[in-house]
């Protein structure tokens, strides 16, 4: 199992004085600390036009964080495929990859909150539908020679070549997504899925028998990667790191409420509450190993785990143990 950490999102909580500028300093210095703690891989996520500054320029930070590191897979959990230019991602994409030596993993999704869609003048319901044509565009993009796609959604000539290239002549692609469309869309033209917080391991589980049977049935036999996303916190103790993760956590969840529904949430309730307790993995580096071996178990061991340990709100010092404790004491023994 490979084990990675995130979701860098630089939100600024009520009543955090410090610049902006700061959050993003401490971005590259946690990009730094993960490396330097052995985990595999570190990333971003991204939303837009919200108050406390969501992270929205995914591929300026990637491209930062890879100066910082030297091995670290460095990616996109996730950016809102549909809300890009075609042309301008596949360029920025490999100029991350290029500038990170080929530690670039693009991981995308369709987006919900309808405001983004409202103001990049995105039509929301044709966003699953961009998505699938944004894919086969990157892919011909990074190829040598012409486009040679027809895009379905933006006017470009397939007479152009598309620079820079990739390191390794292509970006591998992660999609997101829980539904049954969009899990077999991952199968059939993506190089990885990631199963979002929310699913249970059953349901992880599920899925990811769904992608082997439609790769299997489709004669797909390149090498795909399936990650899992969860929340979670290592600690002295399972209370001690509950204590850690509670509060920024709970904001994090309130603001995703806001931002999936494109309407104001004022507070969680009790009960919203205790299922988030549920899903998170917290607690000493042997209870969070213990349930890292269950998805290994369930799901084999070449799973790649991203572990949510970036929290608004959280002091980064704070941040920065937890991580040496995921690296040091739970990361050697799921490998």
């Amino acid at each position: 199992m490979k084990l990675g950490t995130g979701l860098f999102t630089a939100q600024q909580r009520p009543g955090d004085d410090r610049e902006p500028s700061a959050l993003y300093d401490d971005v590259l210095r946690l990009t730094r600390e993960i490396e330097d703690a052995g985990l595999d891989s570190a990333w971003v996520s991204e939303h837009h036009f919200e108050e406390d500054g969501y992270l929205s320029g995914t591929m300026p930070t990637l491209g930062a964080m890879a100066a910082e590191c030297e091995e670290l897979e460095i990616g996109s959990c996730v950016a809102l495929g549909p809300l890009y230019d075609p042309i301008r991602l596949a360029e920025d994409a490999a100029t991350v990859d290029l500038l990170s030596s080929g530690r670039l993993t693009l991981g995308l999704a369709i987006g919900s909150n309808p405001r983004e869609f409202d103001v990049f003048g995105v039509p929301r319901e044709e966003r699953a539908e961009r998505l699938a044509d944004l894919v086969p565009f990157l892919r011909g993009a990074w190829s040598e020679g012409d486009l040679e796609h027809d895009a379905q959604f933006h006017e470009v000539p397939t007479d152009v070549s598309i620079t820079p290239k990739p390191v390794r002549g292509d970006v591998p692609v992660m999609l997101g997504g829980a539904a049954k469309p969009a899990v077999r869309r991952a199968a059939r033209v993506g190089d990885g899925w990631c199963a979002p917080s929310a699913l249970s391991l059953e349901g992880v589980e599920k899925r990811v028998a769904d992608i082997r049977n439609v790769r299997e049935a489709e004669g797909l036999e390149d090498e795909f990667t399936i990650y899992v996303l969860q929340h979670g916190w290592v600690g002295d103790s399972r209370e001690a790191a509950w204590e850690a993760m509670r509060d920024g956590y709970f904001y994090l969840q309130r603001r995703y409420a806001e931002i999936f529904s494109g309407e104001s949430v004022d507070e969680l309730d009790e009960e919203r509450k205790r299922e988030l307790k549920e899903q998170a993995i917290f607690g000493t580096p042997e209870q969070v190993r213990e349930e890292l071996e269950a998805y290994s178990e369930a799901l084999g061991d070449d799973v790649h785990f991203i572990l949510r340990t970036y929290y608004p709100g959280v002091e980064t010092d704070e941040m920065i143990d937890c991580v040496h404790q995921l690296g040091d004491e739970v990361a050697p023994e799921l490998r």
